[in-house]
């Protein structure tokens, strides 16, 4: 009897997919596997069933418990058979060029919700042609294709360090606060950049999931504008030592970026960003507020922040 009643209470279960893609260093990229842990132990201990589709990067890590298939959102017709059964779709990392097949499969699998990891600010590729869109191409896409939608357009993550995705403020502070006790960056002392903990937009992403309330929504989960001089300030904090923080000409930043490996494209949204931020703080700051429903609506809970993060992740400092 007993195990007939937890095979009713399994059937009754909803199963949830996440993908999650190889780090990617383009413009708007948000790192999919440290969002989707988070997602998945949240969805876990809210009584979900969870099934991950990850590129060879991201197999591993996952929380006990879910089912982990090796493969790539990007090629979606490899991998029929992981919609099966699946209520939701955590979609991140897809391609324009393959979103379509994935939602076609989807559908046609009986999922009902989509929720799209998107990026910040995609209307604004409104103002070029249709051809070059890549987010909004993907949010259109989902909109066209029958279920149940919701777009996420997150803020840069805390964590995106970890995982080496955009932005690239703060790329190498690991590399050089170890090795050297020292921050050198652009824009450094009026610089500010807006920033989300991955629990957060995890967090967002579980509502979106989970409950009806966010359907055919675009939710701006954007964390309030950081400076980059605070920023450093907290990680000296987490780790008990001085940090050198020496600001540097725009074109050292760019310099440096791309022997990292990191697109033009990258660097000339954080440089923007950094100096854009810096001078509107203000205005900005208040369209951050002004957003509805805000993060905090929608999580129930306070936003977590950056000193926390550092304290967290402080090993990486070291």
């Amino acid at each position: 009897m007993a195990e007939n009643n937890r095979a009713a209470a399994a059937s009754r279960t909803r199963l949830l997919l996440l993908t999650a893609v190889n780090a990617r260093m383009d413009a708007g990229s948000s790192p999919t596997g440290i969002v989707g842990r988070s997602l998945a132990r949240q969805l876990l201990d809210a009584g979900d069933r969870v099934r991950v589709l990850a590129e060879s990067d991201q197999v591993d890590g996952w929380p006990d418990g879910v089912e982990v298939v090796e493969g790539s959102i990007t090629r979606p017709l490899e991998h029929v058979q992981v919609y099966d059964d699946v209520d939701g779709v955590f979609l991140a990392g897809a391609s324009p060029t393959t979103v379509r097949n994935a939602l076609d499969l989807a559908g046609g699998a009986g999922v009902r919700r989509i929720v799209v990891l998107s990026s910040h600010g995609p209307e604004y590729e409104e103002r070029y042609p249709p051809e070059t869109w890549f987010w909004l191409s993907i949010e259109r896409a989902v909109e066209g294709s029958g279920m149940e939608w919701v777009h996420i357009r997150p803020s840069a993550v805390m964590g995106a360090v970890i995982e080496g995705t955009y932005p690239a403020t703060g790329s190498d502070w690991p590399e050089t606060i170890r090795g050297e006790g020292t921050v050198r960056e652009a824009h450094l002392d009026g610089g500010h950049y807006p920033f989300i903990h991955e629990d957060d937009l995890a967090a967002v992403a579980l509502a979106a999931l989970r409950t009806d309330d966010h359907v055919g929504a675009v939710l701006e989960a954007v964390g309030l504008p950081i400076s980059s001089r605070s920023r450093v300030a907290s990680i000296a904090r987490a780790v008990g030592r001085d940090i050198v923080a020496i600001e540097v000409t725009p074109d050292h930043s760019r310099a440096s970026w791309r022997r990292r490996g990191w697109p033009d494209s990258g660097i000339d949204v954080t440089l923007y960003a950094l100096e854009e931020y810096g001078t509107r703080l203000a205005d900005l700051t208040q369209w951050t507020l002004d957003q509805r429903p805000t993060v905090r609506e929608i999580i129930g809970r306070p936003l977590r922040d950056f000193d926390g993060w550092a304290v967290e992740n402080a090993r990486l400092f070291r």
